[in-house]
């Protein structure tokens, strides 16, 4: 891996790895259990200046590259996915769209906050008539004198009940064909109309915060437009591109985090009078899993060089987002079966690793959508 990574990168990966080694791992267990959102953790990252790593000094941010930010999902997903989440969602999909679309005013008065972790960030796109057609949304936003009224609502938002800033699109132009009369907007936490719903039970990522939110007649301000109106749907397409790379690097450490577990297991479990590992029905799939996750190195890191330099990444982080969460799923699915009775009971993590993988086949574009995505990029004359 050499050939993504500086003296900084590496900097940034051991300085994560001994962090989720020491403070998010010994906890992992008790926060899916009690499924308890890990603030201790999210006001450490926000100290160690993890929560806004891609985004410029000025800000407040870090000055990293999306490298550094993939690293750092990577370590963190390795000891508990829920904390990583909370950061992947925070970084790629709140806070990018100001930093990307918003104007001076509104970085200077969003980005520090965000970027500190003293206010996280959350971004509302799908809807119950509006997933994987996110351009069904149904959310309105009205003009009225200097404010819009907002109506309608999103569903499984990534921090949506500990935003301090939420992001998400409405339709301002219901005349419009297809996805051309959506605009992206943004609203602070304690907004009156602002109503934030129960906390969604999960499989996975339990100690996430996920939730229903319901914009009933909410007043905001003209300003609190982000970007161009009409124009929020290709943005918000824009970020889910580099959330795809937030996706990727999660499943990545997830298959990295079953395979260690794994070999751990293989080398002290003995049947039959020998080691386990001496058994080519147990050693073949730990040597597919290595070999699979190499792969799934290259592809995510290759999509975040791309992004960092500013070509065309969407076809390489699609890839990488499919192949990872796919790769997770077989990954831990295997590391379990490699237990045995033992990996079905949660004394040992893979239990936990194997509940939290399948929604990375799911969130931020399905494996379906994924391949659609590739098919039209190859296909493109």
């Amino acid at each position: 891996m050499s050939g993504y990574f500086n003296e900084q990168h590496k900097m940034i990966r051991d300085m994560v790895r001994d962090f989720a080694q020491n403070e998010v791992e010994p906890i992992a267990a008790e926060l899916d259990q009690t499924e308890r959102f890990p603030t201790e953790l999210v006001e450490q990252m926000g100290e160690l200046g993890l929560m806004g790593i891609p985004y410029p000094e000025e800000y407040g941010g870090a000055g990293m590259d999306t490298i550094s930010y993939a690293l750092a999902i990577e370590e963190l997903t390795k000891a508990c996915s829920s904390t990583a989440i909370t950061m992947a969602a925070h970084t790629s999909l709140g806070t990018f769209p100001i930093f990307r679309f918003g104007t001076d005013e509104q970085k200077q008065k969003y980005l520090p906050k965000m970027t500190s972790g003293e206010w996280l960030g959350a971004f509302g796109l799908t809807e119950p008539q509006a997933g994987s057609d996110a351009s069904g949304t149904q959310t309105t936003a009205v003009p009225d004198g200097d404010e819009w009224v907002v109506n309608g609502g999103k569903m499984f938002m990534t921090n949506g009940g500990e935003a301090g800033v939420i992001v998400f699109t409405a339709v301002t132009d219901p005349d419009a064909k297809g996805s051309d009369g959506i605009s992206c907007f943004v609203v602070e936490a304690g907004t009156p109309g602002l109503v934030i719903g129960k906390k969604e039970k999960k499989m996975g990522w339990r100690a996430s915060d996920t939730r229903q939110v319901h914009f009933e007649d909410m007043r905001i301000p003209k300003e609190n437009l982000l970007g161009e109106i009409n124009r929020g749907y290709a943005q918000f397409m824009e970020t889910l591109d580099g959330g795809r790379i937030s996706i990727a690097a999660m499943g990545l450490g997830l298959a990295e985090a079953a395979f260690e577990a794994s070999r751990k297991y293989v080398n002290e479990r003995e049947a039959f009078g020998k080691k386990i590992k001496r058994f080519q029905g147990v050693s073949f799939p730990l040597a597919d899993m290595r070999m699979k996750i190499e792969a799934a190195h290259h592809l995510t890191y290759n999509a975040a060089r791309l992004k960092d330099e500013g070509k065309d990444f969407k076809l390489e982080a699609g890839m990488a987002k499919l192949y990872t969460s796919e790769l997770a799923t077989w990954a831990t699915n295997q590391a379990v079966q490699t237990h045995g009775g033992y990996g079905y009971i949660k004394d040992f993590p893979v239990e936990r690793y194997f509940r939290d993988a399948k929604v990375l086949e799911i969130g931020e574009g399905t494996s379906e959508i994924q391949r659609l995505i590739i098919a039209r990029e190859v296909l493109k004359e």
